[in-house]
């Protein structure tokens, strides 16, 4: 078997595995450049793709590549300049033509959405990008799809606007709809169920809406923020939540805020809060910038959307909040540079960006940690050992602390940040400075010089 055989061949199978957005995102443009010795050496296009698969798909490509060559022990990552015949222009001539052909002004799917299940299908668990800012959330909903109704319910989803809530709530109900045809799950948010229930009580029909809610094997209610203060609707969601768990049913919640942190006023509320907290609870934090650069490029292949790789890197490195600023941010620049007729320098399109991108914060969590070390006097190398020593232990947990409190890291993120660390150590030392900071006005002094010092270097 050839070298390009073996590795179509372990392609087919890796692409079994992995999500369909991940492959095309990192597997795209690799090869297998050398075999001796039992080890493998694959071409990857450039240093992001060889960090992602050396850290997040090695196992895969490994047990492919020995399923089809078993005296194949390992495998290295090298990156591989472009042959001279695939190398584009930098500035490649347009053909003089419409920017929007008739095929794309008549494409409605975007917009549909099924109206028995309230879904859309275009939000899947394939097309879902996976990071250490989500990776919680996503192991979470797998577990919900799997076994529904049981050890995961309710799942309470929450985080900032834009980083992918929906996508996955609405991924959940599409699986469990793909496993199970005839199961009865819907999808709505908080408004949604708060104006048909007004609608019922107006038109004398609320028996059918208890009926209606009351009837779903899964059901998904976006953005349960919007539930506080509003007495009526808590009391009659209450009455369906407990009525859908009690007989064993699904269910679902997003927010934008921690169950805790929604303002609790009433009775109803305060036992309706507990009933959420009482399941799973997940945070998505914002994506991380390698994160970042995968989803602009799994929207550019699902898209056609043909932009240089540094142009996406220059996104990813601009825009920071959000997913669906990502995507905002991507169709921007890729419309303006159909408009040139060109390939768009790094300043134009810096300055595009600019216009509708707010300051932002530009530490990093490089800086934190330098910054935590230099404070405490110890060895920088040393806050990311494996060890117990309580001279670097405290440190690196106020170090943990800053990264989720300024930077909003993923406690997975956090964890790998730290040496490989576990998410739960992340947790652990979140929690522990957190609740310390609310007695110890010492230690509270000390976070607040160690801010002081990183935010002074940003001006």
């Amino acid at each position: 078997m050839t070298n390009e055989e073996l590795w179509n061949v372990a392609l087919g199978e890796i692409e079994l595995a992995v999500s369909r957005a991940n492959f095309v995102t990192w597997f795209k443009d690799t090869k297998i450049i050398d075999q001796s010795n039992g080890i493998i050496t694959v071409g990857v296009p450039n240093g992001f793709s060889k960090e992602w698969l050396e850290n997040k798909f090695h196992k895969f490509i490994l047990k492919s590549l020995r399923s089809n060559a078993p005296e194949i022990r390992a495998a290295n990552y090298s990156i591989v300049a472009p042959s001279a015949n695939n190398v584009k222009p930098t500035k490649p001539k347009f053909k003089k033509e419409p920017i929007f052909n008739d095929a794309e002004q008549l494409e409605f799917r975007e917009f549909y959405i099924d109206p028995k299940t309230n879904l859309h299908p275009k939000y899947t668990l394939d097309s879902f990008i996976v990071g250490s800012f989500n990776e919680l959330a996503h192991a979470a909903a797998i577990a919900v799809i799997k076994n529904p109704g049981r050890a995961y319910n309710p799942l309470f989803v929450y985080g900032g606007v834009g980083l992918g809530k929906t996508h996955l709530l609405q991924a959940i109900g599409n699986s469990i709809l793909k496993e199970g045809p005839n199961k009865k799950v819907y999808y709505l948010t908080s408004e949604k169920f708060t104006n048909e229930l007004l609608n019922s009580l107006q038109n004398q029909t609320i028996q059918s809406f208890k009926e209606k809610f009351r009837d779903y094997d899964l059901l998904i209610v976006d953005d349960v923020q919007f539930f506080a203060n509003k007495t009526k609707t808590q009391e009659e969601f209450f009455h369906t939540f407990n009525t859908l768990f009690e007989s064993g049913r699904q269910l679902v919640f997003s927010s934008d805020r921690s169950p805790k942190s929604i303002p609790s006023i009433g009775e109803i509320n305060d036992r309706l809060i507990s009933r959420m907290e009482a399941g799973v609870l997940v945070d998505i934090s914002e994506p991380e910038y390698e994160a970042r650069l995968a989803i602009l490029k799994a929207k550019s292949a699902e898209k056609k959307i043909d932009l240089p790789e540094s142009t996406l890197e220059l996104i990813a490195l601009m825009v920071q909040k959000s997913i669906r600023e990502l995507e905002g941010a991507l169709n921007t620049v890729n419309i303006q540079s159909k408009y040139q007729n060109e390939v768009l320098t790094k300043e134009e399109v810096r300055a595009i960006l600019s216009k509708n991108l707010k300051p932002r914060n530009t530490i990093t969590p490089s800086q934190i940690i330098k910054t935590v070390a230099e404070f405490y006097d110890i060895p920088e190398k040393s806050i990311y050992e494996h060890t117990r020593k309580t001279e670097v232990v405290r440190p690196r947990q106020i170090a943990m602390f800053l990264l989720r409190e300024d930077l909003k890291g993923s406690y997975p993120y956090i964890g790998q940040k730290f040496g490989g660390m576990d998410h739960t150590t992340a947790i652990h030392a979140y929690e522990k400075i957190h609740e310390e900071t609310k007695k110890n006005t010492r230690l509270e002094e000390e976070i607040k010089g160690i801010r002081g010092k990183y935010q002074n270097q940003q001006r």
